[in-house]
């Protein structure tokens, strides 16, 4: 079940809330959990007994974290307990056949590949529980004693598909004491349909145009143009469509009584690849830098131990999207023009102009969305090597097709900018009440009239 569905917007959530606010305040933990549990059961059926599963083991490492907390030695075992739990979980479900076909290629070796089914959002909760246990060793969380609260804290239908991944320690106080306001929930209301809006009506309509152009590739027609036309769109897809999600989830969160973290910043306005990484996906680079880079010792010891830590990060940061060749290139392409910049590039960006800094960002995080979204490298290059002139420059389908996008792809640049959001915060406080519920409601209209006639409804993220 997908929050773009009109199953999930007319009969889920409605009676989700009908449910969570019918319940007394002390049973609202359990009635949310077993909503959530509900909703992933939804489509995963019995894997929704890893999940659980996945639960149970950090619940209980972290009572005996806290437990033996003046004997290091036994806390610092449970808490290895745990990652090598949690990892050994991820590592099967996730990667298991990738690794059994690459290692079968080894003259003597062979290994069965069991077609292991990937369990929706375990990339998510996985990395969630973990650093319960580790922030509960650390003292940055107290340690829950409620199954209930730790279970609806791991199991939280709003962002447990596809993030923002959320730190036991940014939610522990309102899993004990929380309150929604009528401006609360028309706050949560609104940023989820916001969401639903650029998932809908942005990210779906684009999409369109980069499997036009995966389509032409295939057929051998593509032309440098319009690999870059395709770039683009995807650059615009996958973004509308993971900010998008991104939103319903801080929306419905907040309709809960929780807040989650952001998880953009207008990425596509950085002039930088660094600044784009600071603006992207920002839970899943915070909880790196925080749980692999700083330990490992981040920038300090030195040139070659920090070159180290940047490739062990992003390698691990390639590895965690997906079980496939060109997530690894695209996580080291990555950790290649962070160095770059961090070493070598420093000096000239700062000395370059905005315009030209920008269009320099824009362009190495188009190329890494075709490292990204065509997982056979032989295809993979051959549209890249497309792109920076090895075919034809032009053709009249690049022109029919630029036509065809271009105002969707002049509403895309501009929503991709933080100009929108300026001017309605600016805009007058009774103009906005005003307008809010009616922009609301169209925007609610136009996505079920897509979402009846249209069956192009993706979810790009699912999958990590």
């Amino acid at each position: 079940m997908v929050f773009s569905s009109p199953v999930f917007l007319f009969f889920y959530l409605p009676a989700s809330l009908a449910v969570y606010y019918a319940a007394p305040r002390r049973w609202r933990n359990l009635a949310l959990l077993l909503l959530s549990l509900l909703f992933y059961g939804w489509g995963e059926r019995l894997y929704v007994l890893i999940m659980v599963l996945s639960t149970a083991i950090d619940y209980v490492h972290g009572a005996l974290v806290e437990k033996y907390r003046a004997d290091d030695r036994k806390a610092r075992r449970f808490v290895a307990q745990s990652v090598v739990f949690n990892l050994l979980l991820l590592g099967f479900f996730k990667y298991y056949d990738f690794l059994a076909a690459n290692l079968s290629l080894i003259p003597g070796v062979s290994l069965p590949v069991l077609n292991v089914h990937l369990p929706i959002g375990i990339s998510f909760f996985t990395f969630q529980t973990m650093s319960y246990t580790i922030d509960v060793y650390r003292g940055d969380a107290p340690v829950q004693r409620s199954v209930i609260s730790f279970g609806t804290f791991v199991t939280m239908f709003p962002q447990l598909i596809a993030g923002p991944i959320v730190k036991y320690k940014q939610v522990a106080a309102e899993l004990e004491d929380r309150s929604v306001t009528a401006q609360d929930f028309a706050a949560g209301v609104l940023r989820f349909t916001v969401g639903l809006a650029k998932k809908v009506l942005l990210a779906n309509s684009i999409g369109g145009l980069w499997e036009t152009e995966l389509a032409a590739q295939s057929a051998g027609t593509l032309t440098a143009f319009g690999g870059w036309l395709g770039l683009a769109a995807f650059s615009f897809q996958i973004y509308f469509d993971f900010s998008g999600y991104s939103d319903m989830a801080v929306g419905l969160g907040r309709m809960f009584g929780f807040t989650f973290p952001e998880n953009f910043d207008h990425p596509y306005t950085a002039r930088s690849v660094t600044e784009f990484w600071r603006r992207w996906h920002m839970s899943l680079t915070g909880w790196f830098r925080e749980y692999l880079y700083i330990p490992l010792g981040g920038n300090r010891g030195g040139t070659v131990k920090t070159l180290r830590n940047i490739l062990i990060v992003w390698l691990c940061t390639g590895i965690w999207h997906g079980a496939s060749w060109n997530f690894i290139l695209w996580g080291l392409y990555y950790a290649g023009w962070l160095i770059l910049e961090k070493y070598v590039l420093r000096g000239l960006l700062e000395r370059t102009p905005s315009p030209v800094k920008h269009a320099y960002t824009l362009a190495v995080t188009a190329v890494g969305w075709g490292l990204f979204a065509i997982e056979d490298l032989g295809h993979c290059g051959a549209y890249l090597r497309t792109c920076f002139g090895g075919g034809a420059l032009w053709s009249a389908a690049d022109g029919y097709q630029l036509r065809s996008f271009a105002l969707t792809l002049v509403i895309l640049t501009l929503a991709s900018t933080a100009a929108v959001p300026r001017r309605w915060a600016a805009a007058d406080a009774r103009f906005r009440r005003a307008a809010a519920p009616v922009l609301m409601l169209a925007a609610l209209a136009l996505c079920t009239a897509y979402l009846v006639d249209n069956s192009y409804n993706p979810f790009l993220y699912f999958r990590f």
